[in-house]
């Protein structure tokens, strides 16, 4: 081996345990530990949450709307920044509410007035895929989601179609 090569092999060794070093002193501090221990899980928070892909199943408007603030905005990979409650209603609902059967939580995780959920999207014919949003949440009313699906091909539509 050569020297530059056994230069390299100490500095990464080096730079791994200094890594490792700094990841327990972070996880000791006194203000992470009482942040994390802070953060439990919001059982009414949960509630909402879970409502909310409920209500998706009824296939009707108006549970869905009751779940959403006056001011609620919904953003996505595909373009969707911020947009209003009656734009998503419109571009996401409308378009997609056929193709959805159900929505299967498979890990839901709340704060004060947060949470992130993934879930597993069963559709009408069979298939199924997979999201995660972000939810922000204010007396008891969504305010706004981020969905994280990826490409259009992912889409309720597109995954029923068998679009890739």
């Amino acid at each position: 081996m050569t020297m530059t090569g056994t230069t390299t092999v100490v500095s990464r060794r080096s730079l791994l345990a200094t890594g490792a070093w700094a990841l327990v002193g972070a996880v000791s501090l006194p203000g992470l530990a009482s942040a994390s221990a802070s953060a439990a899980q919001n059982s009414t928070n949960e509630e909402i949450v879970r409502k909310w892909y409920a209500a998706w199943k009824q296939k009707d408007w108006g549970p869905v709307d009751s779940l959403l603030a006056d001011n609620f905005t919904f953003s996505s990979a595909a373009g969707d920044d911020h947009i209003s409650k009656s734009a998503f209603k419109e571009q996401c609902w409308k378009t997609q509410i056929n193709f959805i059967k159900n929505f299967e939580l498979e890990r839901v995780s709340t704060g004060a007035d947060d949470a992130f959920v993934k879930y597993l999207c069963h559709t009408t014919n069979g298939k199924s895929f997979r999201n995660v949003e972000y939810i922000r949440i204010k007396n008891g009313k969504l305010q706004s989601i981020e969905c994280y699906f990826g490409e259009q091909s992912s889409f309720p539509s597109a995954v029923s179609a068998g679009q890739k």
